[in-house]
């Protein structure tokens, strides 16, 4: 069983920066993929980043490329989501997960551990 526990959500301005922590308990962090997914009111859960085990593949939705950044850290067993240029459209629940697999997926049923989620909200 891995549990998870995101931190760094808040309320922004459109533009400002925030970086997301996700932080997992298990001793076998680098044998799963992670990603952070994303959920607004009334809207489905969509996958917005994702990163194999060791880092070097990953993967972004259209809409935050060239703007977010997901990374991991196996040593301290976290994995991070920067986020710059925030967008008023960029606001909601963001959860972390974890997939029983070193290669990531977009899906939201191959993973198989999430986070509790926090809120991430861009209002000026």
């Amino acid at each position: 069983q891995v549990q998870l526990v995101e931190s760094g959500g808040g309320l922004v301005q459109p533009g400002d920066s925030l970086r997301l922590s996700c932080s997992a308990s298990t001793r076998t962090f680098g044998d799963h993929a992670m990603a952070w997914f994303r959920q607004a009111p009334g809207k489905e859960r969509e996958s917005v980043a994702a990163i194999s085990w060791g880092g070097a593949n990953i993967y972004y939705s259209d809409s935050v490329k060239g703007r977010l950044t997901i990374s991991r850290d196996n040593a301290k067993n976290t994995v991070y989501l920067q986020m710059n240029s925030l967008k008023p459209e960029d606001t909601a629940v963001y959860y972390c997960a974890a997939r029983r697999s070193i290669w990531y997926s977009e899906k939201v049923s191959e993973y198989n551990y999430w986070g509790q989620g926090t809120q991430v909200t861009v209002s000026s």
